[in-house]
């Protein structure tokens, strides 16, 4: 074991003069180096924490005051008006204090001035291509005061709060579509009576914490959509990413993950540093960036009533699991980072290993998939003394979790279920190969694929896209790999060897792992998946047609979905709110009035193609005008959601709210973002494209619908319904999507150029 390695290092020997120490100077080498590190870590995140609490100004700017104010008292000018001489010390001591007062003054007038121009919203309702002289001057004042040199969290003290906004016209306006004359009227008698009483009650609660808390929304949507159901995460929360569509830069398995270990450990540096450039939209705008803080080192810790978020710093190892073992693995040595070379040689130590699983341990990973009470009891009960507590604890605190997975999978033009059998595998593997309670479980497969499982709880599928662009990238064009496909570098044999994880797991406790197994496996088996590759046209061509691709995207869903069910329903779309302090999503309620019109033309024979242009256009601009007010904190949802918990709290009944918050979303969409970092030029390397990724599906008798639109002519799609659901067959509806988004673009009769 990698203990009894390192016990060797030092020797003692008693002797009647004392104790006798024989230090290895190799030991004391590492000991040394590992000291450096720590504190060279130290000083550079202390920098940066000063560069991003001073923010927008900087340290050099303090010593520019004091030496202005000492040039001042110099010329006998007095700036402080008799402050300095009230001050009860030396005229030097009280003219830097002054200066120091004076400074961080300065400080929070500038991130004040600069809270109030990022409050300024009017610039995203303009139309593309035309700005407005007022918007134009404001991104001037924007730019100028958002410094030069922005770190990863310079600009959170300078975002505005979320607004709580006024939404019932806006929801009736919403339901409208779906509802027939006498529901509709019910509906608003509903929504009339409790606006008089008690909206105003909640309204003022939530304008209270919108007040006193960073975000109204962002801790109740965490606590009580995510870590208070009790229900598997696995399919119903958690979602995946996949890798690079065409491309395998090796098919030797330690190798890949060798690389992209090591480049996850290079962001995760970067990230704890602060170190990254802050998210910006039109290059100006900033994004909160406070969900990046858990993205590593975290895992959701089940509860009886709620779960809770573990987040820690600095772990030191990760842990594999392969073929029903698990293996704890130090990420460094001598106070750096393993090499991708030293990483990839403790991988395969791993997959040589012939050791077999221990009573109970092939499937203890399905606790995490299984309903969450009887896997905080079993953890309670099994996982808190000897070897297992100490195993659990490894797995629990490790920086992430890898599976070096048995089977092998990616996209195959030649088999038409490949991206289907790749996207189940990432959603839920084998049901108990997955760690789902950490933040994310990074998968390799035998044959170099990769892809990522991600807890849902802790942040949104942007922020782990922003670091698997950043893996992706490094892996393929920094890091590289040889001629024979193994990682670039030495190879250092002295390393100690995985350690594996002990476990004393008895047959009760193998009956409750085998129970949530069960459950597990009867939801992965339900899930009924289909990947759509859409490359008849992409951005390039819906650009033409002078619509958003979003807005033509979920006008083409809409279709679809009527073809495939013959009625309209709730749809979702999330958005984000990421230009407030700690904004996630916010819904945007993609079946319109506009949009239904449109729908029923496309199926009306007698409809002309001119009538359909024109409600398309319609039905686009009331799309992208609803994800700008959704953008802006206008949305619906997260505003009812949380008025919803202020009734429960305060213990008042409201029918209406009720109503609201037990309506199915049959239709869930997501778009998935690509090229935050713009660190590969697909225009340059087009085969390095990455597929986007997926979710399961929402409501029982839906479709979940996550799409990436990957570049001119390519839009993936990543399909999810029931196999239970009589109503719902994901091929087919993959289906109409790629008939809709045909029939939408013959509307502009527009011809595809032939790559």
């Amino acid at each position: 074991m990698a203990e009894a390695h390192q016990a060797v290092a030092f020797q003692f020997t008693v002797t009647p003069d004392g104790i006798d120490l024989q230090l290895s100077r190799e030991v004391l080498k590492h000991i040394y180096l590992s000291g450096v590190t720590s504190w060279k870590k130290r000083a550079i995140r202390f920098k940066n924490g000063v560069l991003t609490g001073v923010y927008p100004a900087s340290p050099s700017s303090w010593l520019i005051v004091v030496i202005a104010i000492m040039s001042t008292m110099y010329a006998r000018i007095d700036p402080s008006m008799g402050m300095i001489d009230r001050i009860k010390t030396s005229l030097l001591v009280s003219a830097i204090l002054f200066a120091t007062v004076l400074w961080l003054s300065f400080i929070f007038l500038l991130r004040y001035i600069l809270k109030a121009l990022l409050s300024y919203h009017s610039w995203i309702f303009e139309s593309h291509g035309k700005m407005s002289f007022s918007t134009k001057v404001w991104l001037v004042l924007v730019k100028l005061l958002s410094g030069r040199r922005p770190l990863l969290y310079s600009f959170q003290a300078s975002l505005p709060h979320l607004p709580v906004p006024s939404t019932l016209c806006l929801y009736l306006e919403s339901v409208r579509p779906l509802l027939d004359d006498e529901q509709y009227k019910q509906m608003e008698i509903v929504a009339n009576d409790f606006k008089k009483d008690p909206a105003p009650k909640f309204q003022k609660h939530l304008k209270l914490k919108s007040w006193w808390a960073t975000n109204y929304v962002s801790d109740w949507w965490e606590e009580y959509i995510y870590l208070r159901g009790r229900d598997p995460i696995m399919v119903n929360s958690n979602f995946y990413t996949m890798d690079l569509l065409y491309v395998i830069p090796t098919h030797r398995q330690a190798a890949r993950a060798g690389n992209v270990v090591h480049a996850m450990l290079q962001y995760r540096r970067k990230l704890e540093r602060g170190e990254l450039t802050p998210l910006r939209a039109l290059g100006i705008v900033p994004m909160c960036s406070f969900q990046y803080e858990r993205m590593f080192n975290t895992t959701r810790i089940p509860g009886i009533e709620t779960d809770f978020v573990q987040h820690l710093k600095d772990r030191k190892h990760l842990v594999v699991y392969h073929r029903g073992r698990f293996f704890k693995v130090w990420l460094y040595y001598g106070g750096r980072h393993l090499w991708p070379s030293e990483l990839e040689l403790q991988f395969q130590r791993i997959l040589d290993d012939k050791s077999e699983p221990q009573p109970g341990e092939i499937k203890l990973p399905s606790l995490t998939a299984g309903n969450r009470v009887p896997w905080a009891r079993a953890r309670l009960k099994y996982f808190t003394e000897g070897v297992n507590q100490a195993s659990l604890e490894a797995i629990e605190t490790a920086a992430f979790f890898l599976t070096l997975d048995d089977e092998a999978h990616g996209y195959d033009p030649e088999n038409i279920r490949s991206l289907d059998l790749y996207a189940k595998s990432l959603l839920h593997g084998k049901c108990y190969d997955r760690w789902f309670d950490k933040s994310f479980t990074l998968i390799v497969y035998k044959n170099g694929k990769i892809g990522v499982n991600t807890e849902h709880s802790w942040a949104d599928s942007p922020i782990i896209g922003h670091m698997w662009e950043y893996v992706l990238a490094t892996d393929c064009f920094h890091l590289g790999y040889n001629a024979e496909g193994h990682c670039k570098g030495d190879i250092n044999k002295s390393l100690a060897t995985p350690t594996r994880l002990q476990w004393d797991i008895p047959k009760a406790c193998q009956e409750i792992i085998e129970g949530s197994y069960m459950i597990a496996k009867g939801i992965a088996n339900d899930v009924d998946f289909h990947g759509c590759l859409f490359n008849e046209f992409g951005k390039g061509l819906i650009k033409k047609c002078r619509t958003s691709p979003d807005a033509f995207i979920q006008l083409a869903l809409q279709l679809a979905h009527y073809r495939d069910k013959g009625e309209f329903c709730l749809t979702y779309e999330s958005s984000m709110t990421r230009m407030f302090r700690e904004g996630r999503t916010e819904t945007v309620r993609s079946c319109t009035c506009e949009s239904t019109a449109f729908v029923r033309a496309m199926e009306d024979e007698k409809c002309r193609g001119k009538q359909r242009l024109a409600l398309f256009k319609k039905a686009a601009d009331k799309h992208q005008n609803m994800y700008r007010l959704a953008m802006t904190g206008a949305g619906i949802d997260r505003h009812l959601f949380c008025l919803y918990i202020v009734s429960k709290v305060m213990g008042i009944d409201s029918p209406f709210l009720k109503q609201v918050l037990s309506e199915p979303w049959r239709l869930s969409t997501s778009q998935t973002p690509q090229q935050q970092l713009n660190l590969i030029d697909i225009q340059k390397f087009p085969k390095y494209v990455g597929a986007g990724g997926g979710f399961g599906p929402v409501a029982d008798d839906g479709y979940g619908v996550s799409y990436i639109i990957v570049d001119e002519n390519l839009v993936t799609f990543h399909i999810s319904s029931k196999f239970s659901s009589p109503e719902t067959d994901s091929f087919r509806f993959g289906q109409n999507i790629r008939q809709a988004m045909l029939d939408i673009k013959a509307l502009f009769n527009l011809k595809e150029k032939k790559m």
